[in-house]
């Protein structure tokens, strides 16, 4: 069997990596030939996760059809979220959990997307089909990318579902989910020493919403102020992808982890749709988003419905 490689979206977030790595040893339990690798920088929240749990850091790969001829895509289906050259590997398998758009095969594939808070919960319910128990610092980062993905369950988007995969997990590895959750959310809300520019690639995904192009980028923070003081030198950053990327909007969002609320920085010809979305007015290109703090329910399918009646 030729080696196959596992990975999840440009600019990974701790759900991406750790599914990854998750699905790897998944698979390598069952024979295949695999390897988890990365398309991005891993963040400090990442790190901090695969630290406390002693598992290094996937490779970085930036072209994968010079790797491999076969992929596995996990916490994304998007092509334009997902490595350069994906027209040019066949795609076996997807394990994701959301929408499902701009993605098409030559071939058929096993395909597993369920609407729950996280990827690691669907590799959850894949370890127990399959009969593999779990190792102790898989069972950690899986446990990460939950509580990562909805923000200690706060988030709308979690499940019950996450909310019992986290409590089984935790206890594999062995860790308090609401004191190590919490340092971990904390270390990655630490913005106050990182640049525009990682800020910006921090986790930004691409979508298309009613024919138009649109970047939506969110940081978690415990002071938002860490990144709105500098608001003059994140718009100039945001206006220069703006228009090297030719987007109607760039939507930079920064969640409050503490209060769960976010402020919107938007950009573009289209920003106005944000203020149709939302019921707000911007004001110097921000708003605040009471009580948003999910990308993929809050703000992608909102943004999109707006975006198809402009």
């Amino acid at each position: 069997m030729e080696k196959t490689l596992i990975f999840g979206h440009k600019n990974p977030d701790t759900d991406t990596i750790c599914s990854a790595i998750a699905y790897a040893a998944l698979k390598k339990e069952l024979g295949w030939d695999v390897e988890a690798v990365r398309l991005g920088e891993v963040g400090s929240e990442t790190q901090y996760a695969l630290d406390h749990f002693g598992v290094e850091v996937p490779r970085l790969v930036e072209n994968v059809a010079g790797e491999a001829k076969q992929v596995i895509l996990v916490d994304h289906n998007e092509r334009q979220q997902s490595a350069s050259d994906i027209d040019q590997v066949r795609v076996v398998e997807v394990i994701d959990h959301h929408r499902i758009a701009n993605f098409e095969t030559a071939h058929p594939l096993y395909y597993r997307a369920e609407p729950v808070g996280c990827t690691a919960t669907i590799l959850k319910k894949l370890y127990k089909e399959n009969g593999v128990e779990i190792s102790k610092p898989v069972a950690g980062l899986m446990l990460s990318a939950i509580v990562s993905d909805s923000l200690l369950f706060k988030s709308p988007t979690c499940t019950d579902e996450d909310v019992a995969a986290a409590k089984e997990l935790a206890e594999i590895a062995g860790v308090d989910t609401d004191s190590y959750g919490l340092s971990m959310l904390k270390a990655g809300a630490d913005l106050s020493d990182k640049s525009i520019d990682t800020l910006l690639n921090l986790d930004a995904k691409e979508f298309s919403m009613g024919g138009k192009k649109v970047i939506i980028a969110q940081v978690n923070a415990v002071d938002t102020n860490d990144v709105l003081s500098r608001q003059a030198e994140l718009e100039t950053a945001l206006q220069s992808i703006v228009d090297e990327k030719g987007l109607d909007l760039f939507l930079f969002v920064v969640t409050d982890i503490l209060n769960s609320d976010s402020v919107g920085v938007a950009l573009g010809s289209a920003a106005g749709a944000v203020e149709q979305a939302y019921n707000v007015k911007l004001d110097d290109n921000k708003a605040l988003l009471k009580g948003v703090v999910s990308r993929k329910s809050q703000i992608v399918p909102v943004l999109t419905e707006t975006m198809a009646k402009l």
